[in-house]
């Protein structure tokens, strides 16, 4: 929770005092007396371990960035796009809220087949909480408005920080991806592994490394691994992950299904652009 459930004004257990007095306190399977050997607070406990839980299994930045939704200061998206996007990964719709025609808060409904302890969450359509977003509206970076930032506030540059790396397939039927944890190239419409990837700014140059270590151009070809040691040094322009002063990066295929393609810098039938979708800050909040 000091993770993932913060108060926006630093007063968390306020904030968590506030949550379970206002939701933990309406669920009946959470009354003491529906425990077996009960202690004290362990329906406490229950609550915000569930909710946790949950939130865990709803990235929703990465159901959104799958679709090539990403935060955006200049960009708007269709309400339709991201409500089907927020429905491909779960078969079952989300509910979205906007405030000034922003994207502000986003609704996931389950029933519940048990105890909000140990039942089934079975994830469901909405139910009494419809969708108030204009057809187009605005899916801003956290922490900054419509309005131009102060300097102080600008968010770092693409490739530096946490994200995903997108992969864009310059050809006629333009398909959207994103590189895994080694590096390579996969379908984001049908897989689910994209990876975070950390991005450390070295002079003019970036550094990139996911989970599975440091990432490198080996043979043309681009690798992330704990064996490499030496890490290459990659740049910005103008928001694409440019090699050698080149943002054009080539694959033999474009991957379908569970399929990988390599991703090199040296010439191949299928062309590449490889850009960066910031990963911000997690956070819960309910009402």
């Amino acid at each position: 929770m000091d993770t993932y459930w913060k108060d926006e004004g630093g007063q968390d257990e306020s904030f968590w005092e506030h949550e379970w007095g206002k939701h933990g306190t309406c669920y009946s399977t959470l009354d003491p007396s529906c425990y077996v050997n009960y202690t004290p607070q362990e329906e406490v406990v229950d609550f915000f371990q569930r909710t946790v839980d949950l939130f865990m299994e709803l990235n929703t930045y990465k159901f959104l960035a799958h679709a090539g939704i990403v935060p955006s200061a200049t960009k708007n998206y269709t309400s339709v796009e991201v409500l089907a996007a927020l429905n491909k990964p779960r078969g079952v719709n989300a509910s979205i809220q906007c405030s000034d025609g922003q994207l502000d808060e986003v609704y996931y409904f389950y029933d519940v087949a048990g105890t909000i302890a140990e039942g089934k969450f079975v994830p469901q359509n909405p139910v009494g909480e419809s969708s108030d977003c204009p057809a187009s509206l605005q899916y801003l970076p956290k922490n900054i408005s419509s309005a131009p930032v102060a300097n102080d506030t600008i968010p770092p540059p693409p490739f530096v920080g946490e994200g995903y790396v997108l992969v864009e397939a310059k050809h006629a039927a333009r398909e959207v991806g994103c590189l895994n944890g080694a590096g390579a190239f996969i379908s984001s419409v049908s897989n689910t592994s994209c990876a975070v990837f950390a991005g450390k700014a070295s002079g003019n140059a970036v550094i990139l490394a996911s989970t599975k270590g440091l990432c490198s151009v080996h043979n043309s070809e681009i690798k992330c691994g704990s064996d490499i040691t030496s890490p290459s040094l990659f740049h910005d322009v103008t928001g694409n992950l440019a090699y050698n002063n080149k943002t054009k990066f080539y694959a033999t295929a474009i991957p379908a299904g569970p399929k990988l393609s390599t991703v090199y810098t040296s010439k191949h039938s299928k062309a590449l652009g490889l850009t960066w979708a910031a990963l911000k800050g997690p956070g819960l909040t309910t009402r």
